[in-house]
């Protein structure tokens, strides 16, 4: 029996000591500035990381007004990552009030931004647009990107991190070969719709779509009523046939728009945030997917 007993008690110890070490872990804590942000981390780190997000689903990323509990959410966080090119002014005040000190990643930078020009209600004029997400191949470029910045803050998970990129790259590599398909069908000069603000320039970069909107690059933009009415007059003269509000935009003026040229809403598109769970934009695959399907299938019938 005392044999059997120290045969035993090492492998007893190493288990419990096992069991405590996977009690005690704890998922890298993370914080994403916006919901697709969000979601592209989650998806490379798994149950290894704990994202929160400071603009949720349904929210706008480029208005924001930093609360305590977002100050708090940061202050606990390793890693905080962020997308750049200005479309989170609000975040440098946020991590110095939260007295951040950990890792923060923008994911665009390396990217080259597009150039565009939208004044927003403060007269400031927008030179560079950040929604770099609305073509899959800037998403591919931040995925290797945020997966080496979790091994940095996780050693012990690089091998997962790492794994993970690469399946998601090739989802992506998917995807992208997916919206192009949909869009082949439809002749270059048939592509054209109308949107609440100027938020899919990479997509018409990448995919050969044209987009006009009455607002600028930020949904603060306020359309004035010359704007409005030179767009008017271009739907007329170009015989532009879809027209879509935003998941994050009010839906007045393109409603207006509507009205004064007898287009009826095709639908809502997500721009710059995801749909609640239960929604069909819920990860950024869906987005991308529920849009394009959206776009095509408008223009089709149209």
């Amino acid at each position: 029996m005392k044999h059997l007993f120290s045969t035993l008690a090492p492998a007893l110890f190493l288990a419990l000591s096992s069991a405590t070490t996977l009690a005690s872990a704890q998922p890298l804590p993370v914080v994403a500035s916006f919901s697709i942000l969000g979601d592209v981390v989650s998806q490379l780190g798994g149950e290894r990381v704990a994202v929160q997000v400071l603009v949720g689903p349904g929210s706008d990323a480029h208005v924001v007004q930093p609360t305590p509990a977002q100050a708090r959410q940061v202050a606990l966080a390793q890693v905080v990552v962020a997308h750049g090119m200005g479309l989170e002014g609000w975040l440098p005040r946020l991590l110095k009030s939260a007295g951040f000190k950990g890792r923060q990643l923008l994911v665009a930078e390396g990217l080259k931004p597009l150039k565009a020009t939208g004044p927003d209600r403060h007269g400031h004029a927008h030179d560079i647009d950040p929604h770099t997400w609305q073509d899959v191949a800037s998403v591919r470029h931040w995925v290797p990107r945020i997966a080496v910045t979790l091994c940095e803050a996780d050693a012990a998970g690089c091998d997962t991190y790492r794994a993970r990129a690469a399946a998601y790259t090739q989802r992506l590599d998917a995807l992208d070969a997916e919206i192009r398909a949909a869009w082949a069908p439809l002749p270059a000069a048939d592509r054209k719709l109308i949107t609440s603000h100027e938020a899919f320039g990479y997509y018409a970069a990448a995919y050969g779509v044209r987009f006009l909107a009455p607002q600028g690059l930020s949904t603060e933009a306020e359309a004035s009523a010359k704007g409005v009415a030179r767009l008017v007059r271009q739907i007329r003269a170009e015989g532009i046939k879809a027209l879509f509000v935003e998941s994050i935009a009010d839906p007045r003026l393109i409603e207006q728009i509507g009205r004064e040229t007898g287009l009826r809403p095709s639908g809502r598109l997500y721009s710059d945030s995801l749909s609640l769970p239960d929604g069909p934009a819920a990860t950024y695959e869906a987005l991308m997917r529920h849009n394009t399907r959206l776009m095509v299938d408008a223009l089709r019938a149209r």
